[in-house]
């Protein structure tokens, strides 16, 4: 099987080479939706799969995994931040609290075979000051990353627990991918 990732997060190509998997990565062209009235799981399933669909008509004898991950507090979505001064503003908004991660995730067999699906964790953000918000900002890049954290990441500045699994705050649900590739 020729195996696409059509992304160009870095922790997604990380996730996957540690699970053994062999694949090429083709960045998708696809423009993401945003669109706060989509419940957040159909919002990520829909951007995976335009991410996926747009590869996948370039190379259709090729399995496409597309994905897509997104915070979700109060039923706003945090995506990637623009500037620093909005990484600020989202780490402030999930100072405290619990939010939910959700990474939507879409298989192209072929363009007529599709496999959409999703997970969700639970976070819980320490409380924290400007100090710590300063802190992560120096030492992590949080504008390429959704509510402008990464787990991984001096996770254990904000961080206080999680439910439901790492790898899917990181951006792929590894093991779902794995049983919808093996057709589980």
């Amino acid at each position: 099987m020729h195996l696409i990732l059509a992304s160009a997060s870095p922790r997604r190509q990380q996730l996957l080479a540690e699970a053994g998997v062999e694949f090429e990565v083709v960045v998708s062209p696809a423009e993401e939706i945003h669109d706060a009235s989509i419940p957040l799981v159909n919002l990520c399933e829909q951007n995976a799969e335009l991410k996926a669909r747009a590869v996948a008509e370039q190379h259709p004898k090729a399995t496409v995994i597309g994905a897509d991950t997104l915070v979700w507090i109060e039923g706003e979505p945090l995506g990637k931040p623009k500037s620093l001064n909005e990484s600020r503003e989202m780490l402030r908004k999930l100072s405290g609290r619990a939010h939910t991660v959700c990474t939507g995730v879409c298989i192209f067999d072929s363009i007529d075979r599709v496999n959409r699906f999703h997970d969700l964790t639970l976070v819980r953000f320490k409380e924290f000051d400007e100090s710590v918000i300063e802190e992560y900002i120096q030492t992590v890049d949080t504008l390429d990353k959704a509510g402008a954290y990464g787990i991984q990441e001096r996770g254990d500045l904000l961080v206080e627990s999680i439910e439901g699994a790492f790898d899917n705050v990181m951006g792929l649900p590894v093991s779902k991918v794995i049983e919808a590739l093996r057709g589980d």
